[in-house]
């Protein structure tokens, strides 16, 4: 059995893009996961599956999501390893940075590092960011919400969709894959 994270993109934010939990945990249950758990209203979710892949899973909940809610949301699924590379893999490791000011966008295929090297890191100071295997690290020091880096890191800028959590979740949910 592999474990998995489930990470859905702009549900239940603003009213916008219902999706229960307890209707998420059946729907993978559905697609023949189990131990499957949710962390926050917000599309996380850990199961294990025994011989799927993270494509095919993100797949097949589109298709259920799509099926049973008629919504179109986009759904990332990451190993319980890919999820430990992350967070071991964190390059503001050892510094201090408010967990819930830094941010994973995780993306469905490598970011393109010609998408990113035009920026000047200087003109976003104190914010910082780095390009992972298939996440960029945002460190928002001044906050998410006014953050003119988040704004220029866009899925149109790094030409891959993404779905974001701050640090806090994310290690929240290599937590939970690990147990």
């Amino acid at each position: 059995m592999t474990t998995y994270v489930a990470l859905l993109r702009g549900i239940n934010v603003g009213g916008k893009q219902r999706v229960p939990m307890q209707t998420l945990r059946e729907m993978l249950t559905g697609l023949g996961c189990e131990a499957v758990r949710t962390h926050l209203n917000s599309g996380n979710a850990v199961f294990t599956h025994p011989d799927a892949d993270e494509e095919s899973l993100a797949a097949g909940l589109e298709r259920a999501i799509s099926r049973e809610l008629g919504l179109s949301v986009r759904c990332l699924v990451r190993s319980a390893g890919d999820i430990r590379r992350v967070v071991d893999g964190n390059p503001f490791a050892g510094r201090e940075v408010d967990p819930a000011r830094f941010l994973v966008t995780f993306l469905d295929a490598p970011a393109d590092p010609a998408a990113v090297s035009g920026l000047d890191p200087a003109a976003y100071a104190p914010e910082e960011f780095a390009l992972g295997e298939r996440e960029v690290y945002l460190h928002c020091a001044n906050g998410i919400r006014d953050s003119r880096l988040a704004k220029t890191l866009t899925e149109r800028r790094l030409g891959r969709v993404g779905t974001a959590r701050n640090w806090n979740t994310v290690t929240k949910l290599a937590a939970m894959a690990e147990d």
